[in-house]
Formats: structure tokens, C-alpha cells, sequence
């Protein structure tokens, strides 16, 4: 086994002979999926190589209860738990959605990091007023959560992702106590 090591800007890696093995982060995406399935969609195909990355196939459909503390616990257990980070896909109505409140809900009980994406769509309707799902915005100004106003590269979201994890050692400012929606605003 390798012993990993640390870059300057704190990515860990595998030295492995003359070549650098890095860490492929198990990333949770969290959308609207009525409205940004393809903005997924791209995401997934453009970083899927770099990182881990799943997301929960549109709850609503999966987990088919309407006992909150039972959804809360499977979000937590059966998505959230053994990811890095949850990465918010913030479309122009990705605030008006419960389960992505609930997620980012779970994702701040674990102390996971925490990152918002802006979708282009959304800065164009929105005029440069990002309306976020409140939890997320609370977190950004916070200094808990990252917020990515563009849309990023590789190399940006590798270098967001390991930020993120570094902002969420520190749980002091963790902004996590508002309840939870409990339906969708549309």
C-alpha cells in the first residue's frame, strides 16, 4: 500500500512509481430534477472521470413514504454517509425544493463539505441575484459552505472540492438549525 501524500495546495496522492494517483472524491449532487436534469447530466459526464460521483436518482420516486423522520434517516444512511462532499446544482428553483433542503440538512449533520454550483440558466433569469436554497446560503456566509458563481473546470472544482473539505473542519459555523421544508414551494 501506498502512503498517500499531500500537495502544497492540500490534495492528497498516491506516489506510485513516477506517477501521482489522486484520491477520486465521492461527491453527492444534490438538483432540482424536474428542471436540472441536464445540467446534470453534463456535469456527470464532464467529472464522473475525476470524481465519484452519484446523486439519488430523484427521491420522490425512490423512497416512496411520507414519514419524514423515515426519508431523513435514508437520505442520511443510503446517500450522504461515506460521500466528501455534497455539491448543490443551483438552477432558478433548486431553493423551492424540500429534498434538496433535506440534503443539505444531512450533509451538515455529517460535517460533510459543502459546495453550491450556479447553473448558467440560473444567472441569466436571476439577473446576478442567486436565489440558493436557504440552508446553502446561510453556510456560504458562514464560511462553512463554498459557492462557485460559474460554472468550473476540472481543475477549479478538484481545487473548490479540497477547499470545501478544509472549510469544514471547521463545524463552529455549521448553520444548520432552521427546520426543514416540508413540501416544495412549487
Amino acid at each position: 500500500m501506498y502512503k498517500p501524500q499531500t500537495s502544497p495546495a492540500g490534495t492528497e496522492f498516491y506516489l506510485k512509481g513516477n506517477m501521482f494517483n489522486f484520491i477520486k472524491r465521492k461527491i453527492f449532487i444534490s438538483y432540482h430534477h424536474g428542471n436540472e436534469q441536464k445540467s446534470f447530466d453534463l456535469f456527470k459526464k464532464h467529472f464522473s472521470e475525476r470524481f465519484d460521483v452519484f446523486y439519488d436518482n430523484s427521491l420522490e420516486r425512490i423512497i416512496q413514504s411520507n414519514n419524514t423522520q423515515y426519508i431523513s434517516r435514508k437520505i442520511k444512511e443510503d446517500y450522504i454517509f461515506g460521500s466528501s462532499a455534497t455539491i448543490v446544482l443551483c438552477g432558478a428553483e433548486t431553493f423551492k425544493r424540500k429534498y434538496v433542503d433535506w440534503e443539505i440538512h444531512a450533509t451538515l449533520e455529517y460535517k460533510h463539505a459543502l459546495i453550491g454550483v450556479n447553473l448558467p440558466p440560473a444567472f441569466t433569469l436571476l439577473q446576478q441575484n442567486h436565489l440558493l436554497p436557504c440552508r446553502l446560503y446561510d453556510n456560504i456566509v458562514s464560511g462553512y459552505a463554498k459557492w462557485l458563481p460559474t460554472w468550473p473546470t476540472i481543475e477549479s472544482l478538484t481545487n473548490s472540492i479540497e477547499e470545501a473539505i478544509q472549510l469544514s473542519k471547521n463545524t463552529k459555523n455549521i448553520k444548520n438549525d432552521s427546520p426543514k421544508m416540508q413540501r416544495n414551494k412549487s
